[in-house]
């Protein structure tokens, strides 16, 4: 599946080789890599027989290229497929339930462009503050579609990720539905599960609200990760961490508004609607695994 908008800006060569370095991506040996993961995947009774190549090397990047580490994250990822039927089936983006939430409730696109050390950055931002459950979850698939899209379509590899909360819309009704259950499991999935190397965590627009949203979550966050949450009380703070003119119009930037930049990723979500139908069977066989297979509750 080609990229069909100017979505995702890849980096230039010259950056490109500075990424490689990062990664430790090996032009010479990075097919040879790929070749052994996919003879494992092939050997691994309880995982799909294969996959296809451009996630396959999204997770060797985001492994550093550490065969044994790539290993566990794909076992993980495919579990965690297995064991969270909530989020990881009936991903179409076209259903009543996906497209409200689309629309009117939240907004989390990744930006085209690339900070000057190539790394990538998502704003996400509610538009109403009065989410149930249901949406709630609903929010964390998609997330996870988009995040599956990108293990697709980042055809180069980038240095990590930047995400951007803006909390102005974060209202208390909202944190007296999240539930913690529901919390750890996506934080298991982007920790553990997908080749996410999570630079920095920003957020702007706080509050008494925010901040206790923030407290809320931080004892699902491994500590590496919490160290690298920044808070900002005024939105040039952002400008020190991120060149202004990428981002959205909104937050003084050039790359767009967010209503285009959500238009955006929602075609690019029914574009790809057939391909997460052919997903939802790649998951984890717990009756085939060898040895003790995985107990979910434990996991939890």
């Amino acid at each position: 599946m080609k990229l069909k908008t100017d979505l995702l800006v890849h980096p230039s060569e010259e950056l490109s080789e500075k990424i490689r370095i990062e990664l430790k991506e090996d032009v010479t040996t990075r097919d040879r890599d790929l070749a052994a993961i996919k003879e494992w995947l092939r050997k691994e009774p309880h995982l799909p027989n294969e996959w296809e190549d451009n996630p396959l090397m999204t997770f060797l990047r985001g492994s550093s290229f550490s065969l044994e580490k790539c290993k566990r994250k794909l076992d993980m990822y495919f579990t965690m497929r297995a064991a969270c039927p909530e989020f990881f089936t009936n991903r179409d983006a076209t259903s009543p339930e996906l497209r409200e939430v689309l629309k009117s409730k939240l907004q989390g696109p990744p930006l085209p462009g690339l900070t000057p050390n190539g790394r990538r950055v998502t704003i996400c931002r509610g538009l109403y503050p009065g989410l149930d459950s249901q949406q709630i979850t609903d929010t964390f698939k998609l997330a996870l579609m988009i995040g599956d899209i990108r293990l697709v379509e980042e055809v180069v590899g980038v240095a990590g990720d930047i995400y951007v909360l803006d909390g102005a819309v974060l209202g208390p009704s909202l944190l007296a539905k999240l539930s913690p259950s529901v919390i750890k499991k996506f934080m298991i999935c982007v920790q553990e599960a997908y080749p996410v190397k999570l630079k920095e965590v920003h957020i702007i627009n706080t509050s008494p609200v925010v901040e206790r949203f923030v407290n809320f979550v931080k004892p699902f966050l491994k500590e590496k990760i919490r160290k690298r949450i920044f808070i900002h009380k005024e939105l040039k703070d952002l400008y020190k961490y991120i060149p202004q003119e990428m981002l959205p119009n909104e937050y003084g930037g050039k790359c767009g508004t967010m209503d285009e930049l959500q238009a955006k990723w929602t075609q690019k979500l029914i574009e790809y609607r057939e391909w997460f139908k052919v997903q939802d069977f790649l998951i984890a066989n717990e009756s085939l695994r060898p040895g003790k297979p995985t107990n979910y509750d434990e996991l939890f």
